[in-house]
């Protein structure tokens, strides 16, 4: 069996590739320069870097190797869309045929591209279950009255921006919203934010109204509470199995020793 990886930046796409190695998987990347790890090459059974827009590159890698389906994961820095972009004839015409070049609309035309050539997208989580986060408090210390009303705050307004296609997180504190994730990322977004919070603010992260599970799934991870800490926020929140979890273990145990709560919930759209 063959697989297709399109990857961008962090850990996700070498625990995909581990993981799906595991499962009998040969494993074909697509790796983005100056954004996926180079260890993908000692894993990979095919390896080919791309610049951004390099569509039919990329088609013509996969076809070359038999691969039929494909999974998109990793983060593109959105600012490398003004320096490593490198568009081809075909990602030209995806470009010109769209209305607007949100974030959702460009994934879903690629992924589009993809799959009228014979390319099955599939979701990100299909061989990694078991990261998503689970429902609950995860750490000793429990939201306080305050911050639940902050959570009630956040968890509106992160959906509307969600909806927008602007990010998917917001920081809150005693009831006003601090700081919105654009196009500067999650961690850039809890500084600002945590810098206006003097210590009682709550990072929320959630999926978009109507996700896309095939890409762009929230994640957060180690550096999301070392992040944290750094900016003097308690209390992260993120969406019950829909949020992709990276080294649970150690991040519950560094939010511990910091008197940070992280709660996954559910919430009606």
């Amino acid at each position: 069996m063959q697989i297709g990886l399109i990857a961008g930046s962090g850990q996700f796409p070498i625990i995909f590739c581990k993981r799906a190695i595991a499962e009998g998987y040969r494993v074909y990347v697509a790796a983005y320069v100056n954004e996926a790890d180079p260890m993908l090459e000692t894993l990979a059974a095919g390896i080919e870097w791309l610049h951004l827009g390099q569509l039919r590159r990329l088609i013509t890698f996969f076809k070359k190797h038999r691969v039929t389906e494909t999974v998109m994961m990793g983060a593109i820095q959105k600012t490398s869309i003004f320096r490593d972009v490198k568009p081809d004839i075909k990602a030209i015409s995806l470009f010109a045929a769209m209305h607007h070049t949100h974030d959702d609309n460009i994934l879903r035309a690629f992924a589009n591209t993809l799959e009228k050539n014979g390319i099955r997208v599939r979701p990100s989580t299909f061989l990694l279950p078991d990261m998503l986060a689970e429902k609950g408090c995860w750490t000793k210390r429990k939201p306080s009255r305050a911050e639940k009303k902050d959570i009630d705050v956040g968890w509106q307004v992160a959906k509307e921006i969600g909806r927008l296609d602007i990010g998917q997180c917001v920081v809150v504190g005693g009831g006003s919203i601090l700081a919105v994730e654009a196009i500067e990322g999650t961690d850039a977004a809890i500084q600002r934010g945590g810098s206006f919070g003097k210590g009682n603010s709550v990072v929320i992260k959630v999926c978009k109204p109507i996700q896309d599970e095939r890409f762009d799934v929230p994640a957060v991870g180690l550096q999301t509470i070392q992040t944290m800490i750094e900016s003097g926020v308690k209390l992260l929140v993120v969406e019950a199995g829909r949020a992709v979890v990276f080294d649970k273990a150690e991040m519950v145990s560094l939010a511990d020793k910091a008197g940070i709560s992280i709660v996954a919930m559910e919430r009606p759209e």
